[in-house]
């Protein structure tokens, strides 16, 4: 993965571009389609401003669903993953301290799992390992992406590479370059949504018991409490709560916190200790007018962002590749220009409205369960008893949240 200027690697089937394809952002999302596209014919270059160690050097922790873990076995990387990360098969669903959880369990799916829970650096630091065995993508950086211009026959991004302005023309650019994506903004292209008006606080905690791969979310009426499983009887801790609480929360001297903290987890598992720093982070939910323009497509974060209520917000950024990937090779064996709109329109269709979906099926969760107005208790109290006693509503609940209902992308068939 050569860090040299673009201009070396001139297509020469086109000399009006450097590449096919220039994906900016070298995250989850940026290096995922990297991947997705090998073997696909496509000159590819990724485009990171970090290096890649600082890229994997994360706390974040995913929910990972089974459609994307079958969307990883397709590129072929998921057999490297899996032994780094946790496999969980149940889930506790529960409203406060009211009796009546909902438990699901694989048999609903009719499966031996439920899905998977990866923290950031060993996932993405094999996604990048992968990629060094993928010959027709490059990798640039810390390469700062100063400007994108959109022409006709190709974009043009002018990115800094140690303090020097290089320049590199594409038939596609995609941005994977987060909520505040430069690649979005240089296509004109405005978001819609709103903050909420809750901040999570997400930890570790090492428990006394076994997490026994159960994953938890408690919703309370400051917001959702989510445990869920990791290696080494681990547990991941995002507690959701208004601005000033969680401020408070991050703030507090360490035997407070935990005692505040024993409260919300509850004894199921013993005693448990905080074993790493407390990060607090803002909650938005957005949604991108558009996906694409002509040469340019829009992926993950700097797409959309939800709740992260339900753990969904990495999926629908896996499952944004796998379109994207499989839109581009089929333009591609056709003969069809990768960055034209026509294409580029079978992308944002199908994605953009099943990430409507998920914004709002999260949405709804957080406003339903994060208050103690009377109505909303009893609406929801009933649709808890649905999910335990009608069996239909429940696989449909949770096929919803594992990817397994909606189009399948042809990796996850692979």
């Amino acid at each position: 993965m050569s860090q040299e200027p673009l201009s070396q690697t001139q297509d020469t089937a086109n000399p009006a571009v450097d590449c096919d394809v220039a994906i900016v952002g070298g995250g989850v999302a940026g290096t995922t389609l990297a991947c997705a596209l090998k073997d696909s014919g496509l000159r590819v270059r990724l485009l990171d401003a970090q290096t890649q160690d600082a890229a994997a050097a994360r706390s974040q922790v995913y929910a990972l669903t089974l459609l994307t873990g079958r969307i990883l076995n397709g590129i072929g990387v998921w057999q490297d993953i899996l032994p780094k990360i946790t496999t969980f098969t149940k889930i506790r669903l529960s409203d406060g301290d009211r009796s009546g959880d909902v438990q699901f369990v694989p048999s609903d799916v009719g499966l031996d799992r439920l899905g998977y829970v990866a923290e950031h650096t060993p996932l993405l630091s094999t996604l990048q390992t992968f990629l060094r065995g993928v010959e027709n993508v490059r990798v640039t950086c810390p390469a700062e992406v100063l400007a994108v211009e959109y022409g006709d026959d190709c974009a043009t991004v002018t990115y800094s590479l140690e303090g020097t302005p290089h320049q590199l023309r594409a038939r596609l650019v995609v941005g994977a370059d987060g909520a505040r994506s430069r690649v979005r903004t240089a296509a004109g292209i405005q978001t819609r949504g709103w903050q909420y008006w809750q901040s999570c606080v997400t930890f570790k905690v090492k428990p006394e018991k076994s997490h026994e791969n159960i994953a938890y979310e408690r919703f309370r009426k400051n917001g959702p409490f989510a445990i869920l499983p990791l290696t080494g009887d681990r547990c991941n801790v995002v507690w959701s709560a208004p601005h000033g609480k969680a401020r408070e929360l991050a703030e507090m001297d360490e035997d407070a916190f935990t005692e505040e903290l024993q409260r919300h987890y509850g004894d199921a598992m013993g005693r448990v200790r905080v074993i790493s720093p407390r990060r607090v982070f803002l909650v938005q939910l957005m949604q991108s007018d558009r996906y694409i323009k002509h040469r340019v497509a829009l992926v993950g974060d700097a797409a959309h962002r939800c709740h992260p209520v339900g753990g969904q917000g990495l999926n629908m950024g896996i499952r944004d590749v796998a379109a994207l990937a499989q839109v581009i090779r089929d333009a591609c064996s056709q003969g069809n220009d990768i960055g034209s709109l026509s294409v580029l329109e079978r992308y944002e269709r199908w994605r953009r409205g099943e990430n409507w979906t998920i914004l709002g099926f999260t949405d709804l969760l957080d406003r339903t369960f994060s208050n103690d107005f009377l109505p909303i208790v009893t609406v929801r109290q009933l649709g808890l008893w649905v999910l335990r006693n009608v069996q239909p509503a429940k696989t449909l609940a949770l096929q919803l949240m594992t990817g397994l209902l909606g189009r399948q992308p042809q990796l996850a068939r692979e």
